[in-house]
């Protein structure tokens, strides 16, 4: 029989007891886990909101260098347009009058957190804020180098505002009509999407492909300036290799607050989940790199007889081996992630070689990466979903991934989602990217394209390269050899 603190402490006991004493002794405990989980919360957020300045340094070592000043703006503005549409209506639409015994297809309540003081309400926006920021910064990568600022600044917030708050309210709210927190989920058991494999990666990833689609590809990319489609791609490398490796590490470090913060708690034995996704998330973000890696020196050798090893294979496999885990990290066993890890890393050479046959034009390949691994973890819970892992991260709901012996019905609930979130991304950014390119909001003109969007629209290029003039260094050269000092030769006495 448990012991009931709340009623023991209820009855009246004298100052001095050892009764009172015990009962001051639950309620400091209970401030300090309080405490701890907010802190616990807070470092996740931040691990999260980090992974804006690996987006940046990503996006900007991928563009050309006459493009660096205005994808870093972007990726600035996004942390500001993302809190400021999360703060004002984000946040109510995702959560707002949240009850476990309804559904609801939007929250409608909280618009400017109104109601919320307390530590742990503001923590939760923090912690999501810094979700719904990721969510946009996908797209900005995706089509940098062509589209105006204008264009952007709409689409980032209403994606933040309205688009992104619609699935996490579908998915992950207890009022969501998807929900596996709700009283009564579809098929018994509704998503299953941890961290955001298809909440957040897809989101970002549809709204990605749209966007590209409409916006169409770079000037040179796939036609030629008559407009005739090139034989192969003509490949824009990028400006800094360096800066991408550095953005990529960012990124898998900032998945350590993404994917064990996403339990939301560290105390009531929550710590063993975040250390399991911890876990999960390192096995699958190293074997989707070197899956994609190998897989590629082996397409690469077979075509040309040849060994050649890309590194921007490497650094997409492993970003794609993280997105594909983070929906089932918390309910999968370690060799699972291992084969999420994998075939990641094959689903992004496959649909990165598709867009090109589309002749979809991705300056950082983030639809391959977000899109592509991002459907396969929300699909993978529905194999790999383990029956005791799956009941410490979710609840006991018997129904598990087919591999253990499910009945099929979580593999529908993913399904289902997965569709969802299509159908939603694209009936609302379909017509508002077209929208925006009939008023001439969307694309730059041709000439600040060739130019670069640093010189044409932010007041001078991201580096000084201009270096010291030709009359300077003469100067230098006659300086230096007019005090040139003469050593005198060793003379016999």
């Amino acid at each position: 029989m448990s012991f009931d603190a709340e009623a023991f402490c209820a009855q009246t006991l004298t100052d001095e007891s050892i009764e009172a004493g015990i009962c001051d002794l639950y309620a400091t405990m209970d401030t300090t886990i309080a405490g701890l989980d907010i802190f616990f919360l807070l470092f996740a957020a931040t691990f999260v909101f980090m992974m804006q300045t690996g987006f940046a340094m990503l996006c900007a070592g991928s563009v050309r260098q006459k493009n660096v000043k205005n994808i870093m703006l972007k990726n600035i503005l996004d942390a500001c347009g993302g809190a400021l549409g999360f703060w004002s209506v984000g946040y109510a639409f995702a959560y707002g009058g949240v009850s476990s015994d309804k559904k609801v297809f939007i929250g409608n309540a909280g618009f400017f957190l109104s109601g919320i003081t307390d530590g742990a309400g503001l923590i939760s926006w923090f912690f999501q804020f810094a979700f719904a920021a990721t969510a946009a910064t996908i797209v900005a990568g995706t089509i940098a180098e062509r589209c105006k600022f204008e264009a952007y600044l709409c689409y980032s917030l209403m994606l933040t505002g309205f688009v992104y708050p619609v699935i996490v309210c579908s998915i992950w709210s207890s009022s969501g009509f998807l929900s596996a927190w709700n009283d009564n989920p579809p098929f018994g058991v509704g998503m299953h999407d941890f961290a955001g494999s298809g909440v957040v990666h897809m989101t970002g990833g549809v709204t990605s492909l749209i966007a590209a689609k409409i916006l169409g590809p770079r000037i040179g990319r796939f036609f030629d300036v008559d407009g005739n489609a090139l034989a192969e791609p003509k490949p824009f490398p990028p400006h800094s290799v360096a800066l991408q490796v550095l953005g990529t590490f960012i990124l898998w470090v900032g998945w350590y607050g993404f994917n064990p913060g996403s339990t939301l708690l560290i105390s009531g034995g929550y710590g063993n989940v975040a250390a399991l996704c911890a876990v999960t998330t390192t096995i699958s973000g190293a074997s989707g790199s070197v899956s994609a890696m190998f897989t590629d020196m082996y397409l690469h050798q077979r075509k040309t007889g040849e060994t050649a090893w890309d590194i921007t294979m490497v650094m997409n496999g492993a970003l794609s081996g993280l997105v594909g885990i983070t929906a089932g990290c918390a309910i999968v066993e370690t060799w699972a992630a291992f084969v999420i890890g994998i075939i990641s890393g094959w689903i992004y050479i496959f649909a990165s070689s598709l867009l090109s046959r589309l002749k979809i034009d991705d300056a950082v390949d983030a639809i391959p990466v977000h899109l592509g691994s991002g459907m396969w973890g929300v699909f993978a819970v529905g194999l790999f979903a383990e029956p005791a892992r799956t009941a410490a991260a979710f609840t006991e709901h018997g129904k598990y991934g087919v591999f253990y012996g499910g009945d099929g019905s979580l593999l529908l609930a993913q399904v289902c989602g997965i569709l969802w979130i299509i159908g939603w991304v694209s009936v609302i950014m379909t017509p508002f990217f077209h929208l925006l390119n009939i008023l001439g909001l969307f694309r730059v003109d041709t000439i600040e394209e060739e130019v670069g969007l640093d010189i044409s629209h932010h007041k001078g290029g991201a580096y000084d390269m201009a270096g010291p003039s030709g009359e300077t260094v003469e100067k230098f050269e006659l300086h230096r050899s007019q005090h040139k000092i003469e050593i005198p030769k060793d003379t016999e006495e």
